[in-house]
């Protein structure tokens, strides 16, 4: 009888996270109003050689929409922005893996990010896209 007292606080301090998680509402979050329509390149201005700025397709996925802007210098890629992501915790953690792992692999033959699973395949379907209208 003496261990039914905490057994019982404690079941009910496990189940508040339970009770106060919110899924996701399907909804995206667009990081960059006006970006150019998917698969058109666009020069960024800047000194000496532009580099050239590519939007990827919008990939609608279970979790929200998901499209990115990659920059390349030359045939590199120096840069990948997300345009549009999942307002998702899994999907908040899950972006800068993504985008670290394309600049080192430099092609979108990257990893899963564990846990993030719908949304690393719909950004490597986005950037794919972009680097096919790249041409690369």
């Amino acid at each position: 009888m003496k261990r039914a007292l905490p057994v019982l606080v404690l079941s009910a301090a496990a189940l508040v996270p339970l009770w106060r998680y919110e899924p996701s509402t399907g909804t995206s979050s667009s990081s960059a109003g006006g970006a150019a329509p998917a698969g058109t390149p666009t020069a960024a201005a800047s000194a000496g050689a532009a580099p050239t700025v590519v939007a990827g397709s919008t990939v609608p996925t279970e979790k929200g929409d998901v499209q990115v802007r990659v920059t390349f210098d030359g045939d590199r890629i120096t840069a990948v922005t997300m345009l549009r992501a999942p307002d998702h915790p899994q999907t908040t953690d899950a972006v800068p893996k993504l985008v670290a792992e394309t600049l080192r692999a430099q092609s979108a033959d990257i990893d899963t990010v564990s846990g993030a699973t719908v949304t690393s395949d719909g950004y490597k379907e986005s950037l794919q896209a972009a680097l096919d209208a790249r041409g690369a």
